[in-house]
Formats: C-alpha cells, sequence, structure tokens
C-alpha cells in the first residue's frame, strides 16, 4: 500500500501536516514572484481581439496542445514580519499533466541553508516528494493523494501544479484587458481578474477535478485573484494567484487569514518531459515526524 494513512480518515489533516511540517514549517502554513523566459511565440491569434473568458477559458487547453515546458515556480507568504520565499524550477508535460521540479525551501529560522533541495513528482491527483526529511529514509519516496488535501495541492507542496493554476482560470470572472508589454523578449497580453474555485472546480479536466473540488471545500474563500500574461498564440506564460486560507492559531489564539502568493512562469515549449513515477517499494509507508 503507498502512504495509506492519507487516505483515510484523517488523510487531509496527516497530509497536510506532513507537508506543513516539512515543506513549509518556516511559517504558520505557507510560503513568491519570480521572473522567467520564454521562446517566441509565431502564432497569428490576436488574443488582444477576444473576449478575455474566452481567452482564460481555453489557456489549460492551448497548454495541452503545446505538450511540455519548462517552468519556474515560486510561493511567497508573510507571518510574523517574516517574509517566506519557496523557488521551484524544472519541466512540466500538459499532456499528460505529469511534471518534475527541484523546489528550494528557505533557511530555517537558526539560518541554515544546507537543506537538500526537495525533488517533486507531480502528476493526476498525487504528489510524491523525496528528501522529505523528517525520518523519510533518503532513497525513499513520500506519497501524497493531492485529492485528500484540504488545499488541493495548490499551496501544500510549496509549488501550484501548473496545470491546476491554468485550469484555474477557467473560473475567472470580473477580468479586465490590462494591455501588452514584454516578458523576456515575448510579448505578452496582460489579464487581471478573480477566479471563483467552484467554477473552476465544475470546468476543469478530469485529471484536475479533484483536486480542484478539494480546494474549493478547504480554502476560507473562493475568490482566488490573478494577473495572468498569456502569448499572441495564447500560451499562458506567467501567472500570479493569491490564495487565503485561515491557518490553525496557537493555542489560546483565533486562526489568523494566511495570504499566499504563487507564482508560476512557463518558457521553452515544446521541450520534452519525462517523468517515471516510484515504484512501490521505494514509497515509504512508515511514520512522519511532525515538526
Amino acid at each position: 500500500m503507498v502512504v495509506q494513512q492519507y487516505r483515510d480518515g484523517g488523510g487531509a489533516r496527516a497530509a497536510r501536516a506532513l507537508a506543513v511540517a516539512g515543506v513549509i514549517a518556516v511559517t504558520a502554513g505557507c510560503l513568491g514572484g519570480g521572473d522567467g523566459g520564454g521562446s517566441d511565440g509565431s502564432g497569428q491569434r490576436a488574443v488582444a481581439a477576444e473576449r478575455p473568458l474566452d481567452v482564460l477559458g481555453r489557456a489549460a487547453g492551448v497548454l495541452a496542445e503545446a505538450g511540455g515546458a519548462e517552468a519556474r515556480t515560486s510561493m511567497e507568504t508573510a507571518a510574523g514580519g517574516t517574509r517566506v520565499t519557496i523557488r521551484g524550477e524544472g519541466a512540466y508535460d500538459f499532456r499528460t499533466q505529469m511534471g518534475r521540479l527541484k523546489v528550494v525551501l528557505p533557511t530555517d529560522a537558526a539560518g541554515a541553508d544546507d537543506r537538500r533541495p526537495i525533488t517533486e513528482l507531480l502528476a493526476p491527483g498525487a504528489l510524491y516528494m523525496k528528501n522529505r526529511g523528517a525520518g523519510v529514509p533518503d532513497d525513499k519516496w513520500v506519497r501524497i493523494d493531492t485529492t485528500a488535501l484540504e488545499d488541493g495541492n495548490l499551496v501544500t507542496g510549496g509549488v501550484t501544479d501548473p496545470m491546476a493554476a491554468a485550469e484555474l482560470l477557467r473560473g475567472a470572472a470580473d477580468v479586465t484587458y490590462e494591455g501588452k508589454s514584454e516578458l523576456a523578449g515575448v510579448t505578452v497580453h496582460h489579464y487581471r481578474g478573480v477566479a471563483d474555485l467552484n467554477r473552476a472546480a465544475r470546468a476543469a479536466s478530469q485529471q484536475s477535478r479533484g483536486a480542484l473540488s478539494a480546494a474549493a471545500k478547504g480554502f476560507s474563500k473562493d475568490a482566488v485573484p490573478f494577473d495572468a500574461y498569456l502569448d499572441e498564440e495564447g500560451r499562458l506564460r506567467k501567472v500570479r494567484h493569491r490564495f487565503s486560507f485561515a491557518s490553525e492559531g496557537r493555542e489560546g489564539q483565533e486562526a489568523a487569514e494566511v495570504t499566499v502568493v504563487s507564482t508560476l512562469l512557463l518558457y521553452g515549449f515544446g521541450a520534452p518531459v519525462t517523468v517515471k513515477l516510484p515504484d512501490e517499494d521505494d514509497i515509504y509507508t512508515g511514520e512522519i515526524r511532525q515538526g
């Protein structure tokens, strides 16, 4: 069995505690901006002339047509006067909705900066982590059922799944077109709006629907403000989401609302992406230390 404790009763709480304790433990819960580049698009779609909701609604489908891409991610939060940023880099295949990222944790409170990057494998409904620490053997992976997470793994793993980030735009509303700009030498069109988690979950692909449905139930607000930048071919180049949820306060304290800013940058479209998921024997099934 593969980490069955994350699927049974209390699975969402256990899995959330797992990631919060290790991947994003520097603050009360989670985790910012970044830049990236890309190759120039050669398509002729006049995305600026189209209805913003139409452009954003098909962004995930356009990425699936494009196939693989290189990706950079960042996730940022501020708590108690401390700003924490987690960064990731790797590649993602939008056809198979699978990817591989190296996630770099921030320096801990004691100033230690020698932690090894965490390797994360993203797959429909699952997150695999290696170099997880907290008692997990170096040669083992931890598997989490993302449909059991209260946030659908939009923030828990320190990385927002790239396809989920694009699928969120299917729930867009109140969108405004902010004009053209340039991103790493590529002309992009900037859209700003608010995505509704429930609407996005209903419109999402079958592979993404379970995780987004979980997120729609777990966040304190269904509304997710975003800024999205698409090239002339309608491919998503950059998107920044601002998630809000209630953190678990210490004993005797009220839970505070935490805002997490997650940024995804995509470039190098057409890059081959190979992701091999761990064998059953390579998945850790023991207890995870919390803390």
